[in-house]
């Protein structure tokens, strides 16, 4: 056989050749919709790897983005890994002080920035060790120079660094195993982790999303990633879809239910990807306003546990598929999904969302297995739990720079989820090994109690957390969000809870609140609940 490389560069000359006028729709941060073809990308990647080149920029090297879903983070994907560096996507979410360290850490050469996080930006610029050069994600016109005449590290706008470069680039042969995408780790406690993906995982990743047991994407299909691209790589979607040929739709900073809202409508979005919360968003907003969204085919969704009630909201009042998928940054992302296959959609409907709430099944070239406390395989019955272990050719095998045994045990990633894998392969995550809650020795899920909770037709958000307890050394916590304009108190959650769980998972406390913590990228902020609310049944007792 031939010799040939998997890299990510030939993902976007294969949508030259195949899908050249496709659309690629972003919404600038100047405001604006732009909109232009693959065949346009690769010309306008081809100008920035030559402007990257000319500045010195070598093989190896970090290139680092501080940046929303558009068009010009999409150019860096593949310039910055077609040349042979190394992109690395930052999370602009987080206070300048983890920024900086990330940034150090990573040993970034050059920065690309949205102009909405100029004033970000100058909070650590002038701070950073290995940085040489900013580009503003900007044209001339809208490069914010006053907010930034105090940095003295070299700043331009992005039209002017790639100016006038040739629409053709010599793309070097790199080795597949050659690093491509560094994303750090959304990790809770310490430091964030460095994951750093090679070109051949990128690729065969991208084969996998694009196939039916992942995203099913195809050349009619309108892809809206609403998972930021600095966020695990967009969960694939800028690499998969010029492979499958599909139009993008990428939302830059507009995560608002309204504004996306306004793209599904537009650009006759068909799938869409992001954590449940933006799709909660989604469901106020169309709630409230009376809006429908008949184009819209599937959400598919991850980054936390799929409630029940939001599966059958989506199901019986818009019509979608609510599609699990499930991954973490050191798996690729994505490694299961439950897909709207012909046997799952024939089944009577409870049996079908107690299905769409579990993780699916792993897709090809995943293996998945479940271990008690000494790394032992356990049976896939579906009701037998223990921590998820996945392995596989997208999968991490280190941390970058950073020694972890006991994450990367014996040719497996420890992914601390706590699962259930049924005999047909599907797997579910019963809780976090840092959120189960014990309760004199015996396991309570959080997921479950949130699940179910989620189901009364008051709740729009619930979470449950364990604090402490004077005898039983965790109980359950369960703080719940109204839905608006809804009358909800603490008596009608716990006769709605009756029944549907058992007694001693009953928490213990009910509390109503206006709002919960979530992440940059959109999870729950359980660790913040438990040091806020850790004394709450003790000092109430």
């Amino acid at each position: 056989m031939q010799a040939s490389q998997l890299l990510i560069i030939d993902l976007l000359r294969h949508a030259l050749r195949r899908h050249p006028r496709q659309e690629i729709v972003s919404r600038r941060q100047e405001g604006d919709i732009h909109r232009y073809t693959y065949a346009d990308c690769y010309q306008r990647s081809c100008q920035l790897a030559h402007a990257l080149t000319n500045a010195g920029i070598q093989p190896g090297d970090r290139v680092a983005s501080l940046a929303w879903n558009t068009y010009r983070h999409m150019e860096l994907y593949y310039a910055v890994s077609g040349i042979g560096a190394v992109l690395h996507t930052v999370n602009p979410r987080l206070f300048a002080d983890q920024i900086r360290w990330m940034i150090d850490d990573a040993e970034d050469t050059w920065l690309f920035v949205d102009i909405g996080f100029a004033g970000l930006l100058s909070e650590f610029a002038n701070e950073l060790k290995s940085v040489k050069g900013i580009v503003m994600l900007c044209d001339s016109e809208h490069h914010p120079k006053a907010e930034l005449e105090h940095i003295w590290l070299p700043v331009e706008p992005y039209e002017h660094f790639i100016g006038q470069h040739p629409a053709e680039f010599d793309w070097p042969a790199l080795h597949e195993d050659s690093g491509a995408l560094l994303c750090y780790t959304s990790g809770t406690t310490g430091n964030p982790k460095g994951v750093l993906s090679s070109h051949r995982a990128m690729v065969l990743h991208a084969q996998a999303t694009a196939s039916r047991e992942l995203l099913d994407l195809r050349g009619d299909t309108v892809l809206m990633p609403v998972v930021a691209m600095y966020h695990a790589g967009a969960w694939g979607a800028p690499y998969a879809a010029p492979l499958s040929g599909c139009k993008l739709v990428l939302p830059g900073s507009g995560m608002s239910g309204e504004a996306l809202h306004e793209l599904i409508r537009t650009e006759e979005v068909t799938v869409g990807l992001g954590v449940p919360t933006i799709w909660l968003a989604l469901h106020n907003y169309l709630r409230e306003s009376g809006q429908s969204m008949p184009s819209m085919e599937r959400v598919c969704v991850g980054g936390a546990a799929s409630p029940l009630g939001l599966v059958k909201t989506y199901d019986e009042v818009y019509g979608v598929y609510w599609q699990p998928i499930w991954g973490m940054t050191e798996t690729g992302p994505l490694a299961s999904s439950a897909p709207p296959e012909p046997a799952l959609m024939t089944l009577p409907k409870q049996q079908r969302y107690a299905i769409q709430t579990t993780a699916g099944r792993a897709c090809f070239g995943v293996d998945m297995q479940i271990v008690n406390a000494d790394g032992d395989p356990l049976p896939h019955d579906g009701t037998t739990s223990g921590e998820l272990r996945v392995r596989g050719p997208w999968i991490a095998s280190s941390y970058y720079r950073r020694n972890d045994p006991d994450t990367f045990a014996d040719g497996w990633l420890a992914t601390g989820d706590i699962a259930v894998i049924d005999p047909d392969g599907y797997m579910k995550v019963v809780d976090r090994k840092k959120d189960v809650i014990k309760s004199g020795g015996e396991w309570i899920s959080s997921l479950e109690i949130e699940n179910i909770c989620s189901q009364h037709p008051a709740v729009n958000e619930s979470c449950v957390i364990g604090v402490k307890h004077p005898k039983w050394d965790e109980r359950p916590l369960l703080l719940v969000v109204a839905n608006k304009g809804m009358e909800l108190n603490t008596d009608m959650i716990y006769e709605f809870l009756q029944g549907k769980i058992a007694k001693w998972w009953t928490p213990d406390a009910i509390l109503i609140v206006d709002s919960l913590p979530h992440t940059g990228t959109g999870k729950l902020v359980k660790n913040e609940l438990r040091k806020e609310y850790a004394n709450y049944l003790v000092e109430r007792n």
